[in-house]
């Protein structure tokens, strides 16, 4: 029996596990934590700081430490830890949870987790090393400009995003992802409102974030952060980005966390 229907087939309440690489004071986890608060008991598990790009690295996993996130109201047992995102999940499911756990979100990320380089991603890798127990996981994620994305900027707006987190939510609750999909990675557009439309796509082959070059001091060259790079022009029509940079609706993208492939033709090289 897996995880997954283990909660649903005896009935009980939905356990959910929220977590984010931005560490445990983001306004956007909080933001999450406050849009699916009533939908199960929740329980939020992430880094104690900034952990953003650490895919699904993993290492030590220091003590629980409680903390509090503001629910309007509604329980929520929270736990920050020095860890990884992807540690995180692993001390949340087997650590914090006290019964398997139901549905795994990831986010509110502080910038949008596009195309091929996903997996360099703490968001996406919290889903995947979720996966990997078996618990169907969303990872959500909020366009923003680059200059946020290591930040706790309080001006980013994660309304309507949440509003869709706890859609989803609802959603992943009431039945099984579609066959042969582990994770949906979300990404939602900058300017989104409630009523933004939705759209299934797939990863782009694009690299979307390329590494910044510099000359350094001794005029070597060094690599210094990372800018958004894509031609809009030669986005694959059902991809990603182009759901989210040029028709501006939110993507969803299904992933599977097995990366092989089944070769047609025979077995030769």
């Amino acid at each position: 029996m897996s995880r997954w229907s283990t909660s649903r087939e005896q009935g009980t309440r939905p356990l959910i596990l929220l977590t984010n690489d931005d560490g445990i004071a983001s306004p956007g986890l909080h933001a999450l934590a406050r849009a699916v608060a009533d939908l199960g008991d929740v329980i939020v598990v992430a880094p104690r700081h900034q952990q953003s790009s650490t895919g699904r690295a993993l290492g030590p996993i220091g003590p629980l430490r409680p903390e509090r996130i503001p629910t309007d109201g509604h329980l929520v047992t929270a736990y920050s830890v020095e860890a990884t995102p992807a540690s995180a999940v692993r001390a949340g499911v087997l650590l914090a949870a006290q019964r398997p756990v139901t549905l795994l979100i990831a986010g509110i990320n502080y910038g949008e987790n596009v195309g091929i380089g996903v997996t360099a991603s703490g968001t996406v890798g919290c889903a995947i090393e979720a996966a990997s127990f078996g618990i169907p996981s969303i990872a959500i994620s909020l366009e923003t400009d680059t200059a946020h994305h290591f930040s706790h900027s309080e001006a980013v707006d994660f309304a309507a995003a949440a509003a869709f987190a706890r859609r989803l939510a609802q959603y992943a609750l009431a039945r099984p992802f579609p066959p042969g999909a582990d994770i949906l990675k979300v990404d939602v557009p900058s300017d989104a409102t409630p009523e933004t439309p939705w759209r299934l796509t797939r990863l782009t082959r694009q690299r979307y974030y390329e590494p910044t070059v510099v000359e350094g001091p001794d005029g070597s060259p060094r690599l210094r952060g990372y800018h958004r790079h894509v031609t809009a022009a030669t986005l694959e029509p059902d991809s990603d980005a182009k759901a989210l940079l040029v028709d501006r609706v939110i993507s969803v993208c299904p992933l599977t966390i097995d990366l092989s492939v089944t070769i047609q033709g025979g077995t030769e090289f």
